[in-house]
């Protein structure tokens, strides 16, 4: 009579009997071991590992891929990196193990808070998504519970219970910064939705994640919250960044999934660049008149080099230690979630959300800047700064002078330059009849690219993202706005500065030739 067999279910199995038995229709060859183990008294519900030594959680018996991803994050090492560190103190294993933090028991004292166990040791799954102990005793019922994390940033119980502090203030610099921010108006409309809201954007990149807030009549969500760019079970990229910030395609990189909307005009008439940063970086931006000429080594040689491979991020989310003035000591890290390339700082040198003071060494940090080797200190690239600011400032003055700085762009005499002029006397090359960009409205759009005209949605670097591109299509477009139109040639001595150099100021390492990408 052939033996009754317990199949296991996906788990380690024991052995409790011989392999062959020969009588006994009854006996039993492999039991199953339960899937999870009973949480400790107090523990709250939490479970932990379900083998501590291999590192193996309780969730990865079944999640099985999610598991795989975790062990290659910073979380799988959390305990043993905070445990070698010789300043720890105890009431930092709060977030360095599982326990209320990071989840919607934030409030209740759980886990590794009450029972000093191993199985709770690391930043596990239910760090973020809870106690998972109605969940697995739930497993194959109809209302089976599902501990979901939250996308939201809001309040507590997310990722900002611990990226926060003194030594890691991911969440208040990102609360700082515009991603946290949310256009309601942007936010609703479907073509706009996928940059401005959070789910809306998981979704338009095709990420098929699970969250409390999903598919839910909740409040929208910022575009950029922390669980949006990164991943929290893991990814390849450093940071577990969901997309690489390194990629030159812009269908890959993280940054350029957003910030490369509308880099050229478009019919029916558009003269405003819209998110274009990505495009001004990689030097394939703007209006090129027709016979357009330019020095690819310097279009494509700019803040796209070698010399910063992270690209956008290399100068926007740049880390670095911030000393107390008056102690002398490092009290705090600054992250770069500010998203701040030369952030203002405060009197102790922490990098601050102000965006008005002045761009001069003692007022701003300029080590993103310095710290690639492109140049050789603060001073150097304050000078660079200024230099590109003032040399767009005059290349766009000749185009359009905003004088009531209304960010519109009025005949003359109410506003300055070539195309208030244009606007005065031939109005009708701006329309959105025509289906067709008219070199006027090709202009307008290249001066509100490089120009300072307060459109929150333009580059908005001042020309920094990549100058050498800005300088030849403003030089090109200023002379073929003139030819076209019949306009007034440029004095000799206006002429003879167009026509000059950027600047000195520049590192030669700024013009390192590179293949223009897609060309």
């Amino acid at each position: 009579m052939p033996l009754t067999v317990c199949m296991p279910r996906p788990m380690t199995m024991m052995v409790v009997a011989a392999a062959v038995l020969t009588a006994c229709s009854d006996d039993v060859v492999y039991r199953d071991r339960e899937p999870f183990n009973p949480p400790p008294a107090g523990a709250g519900s939490f479970l932990g590992y379900y083998d501590a030594p291999t590192k193996k959680t309780t969730c990865g018996n079944c999640h099985v891929d999610y598991q795989a991803r975790w062990d290659g994050t910073a979380h799988a090492t959390a305990y043993a990196t905070l445990n070698a560190n010789a300043g720890k103190k105890p009431e930092c294993f709060t977030c360095h193990t599982v326990t209320g933090k990071g989840n919607a028991t934030t409030a209740i004292v759980a886990g590794h808070d009450v029972v000093k166990d191993p199985v709770y040791f690391d930043v596990q799954c239910e760090s973020c998504h809870g106690p998972g102990l109605a969940h697995v005793e739930g497993v194959g019922q109809a209302n089976l519970i599902r501990p979901l994390a939250k996308l939201s940033m809001t309040g507590s119980g997310n990722c900002s219970d611990c990226h926060s502090g003194a030594h890691h203030p991911f969440a208040a610099e990102w609360a700082a910064s515009r991603h946290s921010t949310v256009s309601a108006s942007r936010a609703a409309n479907a073509s706009c939705a996928g940059c401005h809201e959070g789910r809306a954007a998981l979704a338009r990149w095709g990420i098929e994640a699970d969250y409390a807030e999903k598919g839910t009549a909740t409040a929208y969500q910022p575009v950029a919250a922390c669980a949006v760019c990164h991943d929290p079970h893991g990814s390849s990229n450093p940071g577990q960044l969901r997309f690489p910030v390194t990629s030159q395609d812009p269908d890959q990189n993280l940054c350029m999934k957003c910030h490369m909307r509308r880099a050229e005009p478009e019919p029916p008439a558009t003269a405003s660049p819209h998110a274009p940063q990505g495009a001004v970086l990689l030097g394939i931006a703007g209006w090129r008149p027709p016979g357009f000429a330019y020095d690819t080594a310097r279009i494509y040689g700019s803040h796209a080099t070698e010399k910063n491979p992270r690209l956008c991020a290399g100068c926007h989310v740049t880390k670095f230690s911030v000393t107390d003035k008056l102690t002398n000591a490092i009290t705090f890290q600054a992250t770069g979630h500010l998203m701040r390339p030369v952030p203002c700082l405060d009197a102790s040198g922490q990098p601050t959300a102000d965006k008005t003071c002045a761009y001069t060494t003692a007022a701003r940090s300029w080590q993103s800047c310095t710290s690639s080797g492109c140049h050789a200190n603060a001073a150097a690239a304050n000078n660079a700064f200024n230099t590109v600011r003032a040399r767009m400032k005059f290349l766009t003055d000749q185009l359009w002078q905003n004088l009531n700085n209304d960010g519109t762009l009025q005949a003359a005499p109410t506003d300055a330059g070539l195309l208030p002029t244009l606007r005065q006397t031939r109005p009708n090359e701006w329309s959105a009849a025509d289906n067709a960009i008219s070199p006027a409205e090709g202009a307008e759009f290249n001066a509100r690219l490089c120009g300072e005209y307060g459109q929150s949605n333009s580059d908005n670097s001042k020309g920094i993202h990549n100058p050498f591109l800005c300088e030849a299509l403003l030089i090109s477009t200023i002379a073929y706005v003139r030819t076209y139109y019949g306009l007034p040639a440029a004095s000799a001595s206006v002429q003879a500065l167009m026509e000059g150099p950027i600047g000195g100021e520049l590192a030669p390492s700024m013009r390192i030739s590179r293949t223009p990408p897609g060309r």
